[in-house]
């Protein structure tokens, strides 16, 4: 049975020592990020799935960890291989409650597509989006 069929999303890092799961019905939105941050994070645009944060359910985690990205957010990853895997805004109370996971991180097929795009304003000059979706200046 593959993901797009059960009600849950599996992921997990690149060694594959990070593996979690959450819901279907607790996704936000899906989006790719285009600030700088994000960038220089994944190495390109962020694509990221969003979930409420209480719905992230790790089955092992024993080299992931958190890095403090600014003063409002850290970023989640493995430790062993350097997979980025998490975005989560911890300081701003009208975020908190929510995390990005990374979709390169999920086993598909998840039959998810983006969304739309946001900070725009920041992408890279090395690429075009054209893909017809809604784009956001900022967030």
């Amino acid at each position: 049975m593959s993901n797009q069929e059960t009600d849950s999303l599996t992921g997990q890092c690149l060694c594959g020592d990070v593996s979690f799961s959450f819901a279907r019905e607790d996704l936000k939105s899906v989006d790719a990020c285009h600030c700088g941050q994000c960038r220089q994070w994944s190495g390109n645009y962020w694509a990221s799935v969003n979930i409420s944060f209480d719905a992230l359910k790790f089955t092992s985690d024993g080299t992931f960890t958190w890095y403090r990205a600014s003063n409002y957010a850290r970023r989640g990853f493995c430790s062993k291989c350097g997979s980025s895997l998490f975005w989560h805004a911890d300081k701003l109370d009208d975020h908190k409650d929510r995390v990005a996971v990374a979709l390169g991180s999920l086993n598909g097929p998840t039959g998810l597509a983006l969304t739309e795009h946001i900070f725009v304003a920041d992408k890279g000059d090395y690429y075009d989006i054209a893909d017809g979706l809604p784009q956001k200046q900022k967030y």
